[in-house]
């Protein structure tokens, strides 16, 4: 049973923000459609984004986005280099987008964070 729960949590795409970021809800950097196929990389081990990534490939996904914001954003660079390089090499490389986000703090400051979001695509 321990293994159905750690299967569950492995596969999940989208996550809450980290609790070290602000609460707001920030503009993401621009990105032409909707939300398909977007993992949002946060505090989990950088193999569960790949698993997450490959699993939206495996079901028929032509292109997924990696998103994350902040310290976080060397574990999105790492997520998309291990499906590219271990798992998936026909997955190219299509679009990164690097943006600055303004985040209203709890006590009503300003904080600027850094965020990418890096595009892979496979044909």
């Amino acid at each position: 049973m321990a293994e159905e729960e750690k299967k569950e949590e492995v596969t999940e795409v989208k996550e809450a923000p980290a609790a070290t970021e602000a609460p707001a809800k920030a503009e993401a950097p621009a990105r032409r459609g909707g939300d398909d196929n977007v993992v949002f990389v946060g505090k989990k081990g950088a193999m569960g984004y790949v698993l997450a990534v490959v699993t939206q490939f495996n079901n028929g996904a032509k292109e997924v986005a990696i998103k994350a914001r902040g310290k976080l954003i060397s574990r999105a660079v790492d997520v998309a280099e291990i499906v590219r390089n271990r798992f998936m090499p026909d997955a190219k490389l299509k679009d990164i987008i690097i943006a600055t986000e303004e985040l209203t703090s709890e006590d009503g400051s300003m904080n600027k964070v850094s965020a990418i979001e890096i595009t892979l695509s496979k044909e």
